[in-house]
């Protein structure tokens, strides 16, 4: 098969979908079967540049289109006119797995995307006001054109059917994996006392204000802790951080990550919806126990092996902290079990399986 994967979004730092987006391509080709694999991004000459050094080290073809500015608005012309095909810019194809960034038409083959989670619908004020609008367009798209549509997780592909109305043999999981990189040897972060981690974006579904009044409670027993979260800011939404021994530090890069996480006593992710949680294995994978909500959404990354607490009690979640800090012992060799579940290779295998059930033969296609 000849498979285009729209890569558009890999023009932003890195974050949970663009690492789902390499991933993907990476368990694509550790899958084999002798599939023709294409990355496709109609980006700014900026966007080009990021892109490119995102798929470094990939043996895919890439199909990078620059395009003058405001590129958003070419991609979101190009979806609404539905002309000129896709194919106009990358040759015959088998599979064309679109982004959340746009929908362009095809003229033949499957028509697949993925759905990390529904929160635009469902929540729209925890998200950029841009970021409902495209979502909304891409699902209600989806929901009708696709041939496949892919869920990172259970409680997302059961989100997809309900919500979206698509029957459920035409939705497929794809799990994230786990790099290696995420291990417990290696060198670990020292911030001069034992920390709390978060690794999360500044937006309001992580919850990270109810996670700082949660450890203050911690503290006023532990004084020694401090809470360090890494992630980027937002700027259409702002998360109150401040607090006694908080220290954020920003966005941090994918190859920082794994020492942050090993020099972690506990990690806390107290999200309100998650499509998956990659977060949660990653820091099982380092050897660090996890404390995670009760919400649905986190069932599959944190199987048995997370405590869980409800989110929106700090009283809870503090007490969750302590039991974490307690029973490290208990709860490390059960993350390392259940982070192995997790690999790219099982994603890109997945991912294969749909769009062959989906019928990988070339499918005529109204422009």
């Amino acid at each position: 098969m000849r498979i285009v994967v729209d890569v558009t979004p890999l023009t932003l730092p890195r974050t949970g979908i663009g690492n789902y987006t390499v991933g993907m391509l990476q368990g694509l080709v550790d899958a084999g079967g002798g599939h023709e694999l294409v990355a496709f991004a109609p980006v700014g000459p900026r966007g080009a540049r990021t892109v490119r050094a995102a798929l470094d080290g990939l043996p895919i073809e890439r199909r990078i289109v620059t395009v003058p500015p405001s590129s958003h608005t070419w991609r979101t012309l190009w979806s609404r006119l539905a002309r000129p095909a896709v194919e106009r810019l990358v040759g015959k194809l088998d599979v064309f797995h679109f982004s959340d960034w746009m929908y362009p038409s095809q003229r033949n083959g499957v028509r697949a995307t993925t759905v990390y989670d529904l929160s635009p619908l469902h929540q729209p004020d925890w998200v950029a006001p841009l970021t409902a609008r495209m979502h909304g367009r891409k699902y209600e798209h989806a929901a009708r054109a696709c041939d496949v549509l892919f869920a990172i997780s259970r409680y997302t592909a059961r989100d997809v059917t309900e919500t979206l109305g698509v029957p459920t043999e035409k939705v497929a999981i794809a799990y994230p994996g786990v790099s290696a990189r995420y291990s417990p040897e290696g060198p670990r972060t020292d911030f001069g006392s034992p920390y709390v981690l978060s690794v999360a974006t500044l937006e309001p579904r992580k919850n990270l204000a109810t996670l700082v009044e949660a450890f203050a409670l911690v503290r006023a027993r532990r004084p020694e802790l401090q809470l360090v979260v890494a992630g980027a800011p937002v700027s259409w939404a702002e998360q109150d951080l401040r607090g006694e021994a908080v220290r954020a530090l920003g966005y941090v890069p994918d190859a920082d990550l794994p020492a942050l996480y090993r020099g972690a006593s506990v990690l806390a992710y107290p999200s309100l919806l998650e499509g998956f949680g990659i977060p949660v294995v990653e820091a099982m994978a380092s050897g660090t126990p996890v404390v995670t909500s009760t919400h649905a959404s986190l069932d599959d990354a944190s199987g048995d092996a997370a405590v869980r607490a409800d989110a929106r009690s700090p009283e809870a979640l503090a007490s969750a902290i302590e039991r974490a800090l307690v029973e490290r012992e208990h709860l490390v060799p059960r993350g390392f079990e259940h982070a192995r579940r997790f690999t790219w290779r099982a994603c890109g295998e997945a991912v294969l399986a749909g769009y062959e059930s989906a019928g990988a033969a070339p499918k005529a296609r109204l422009e």
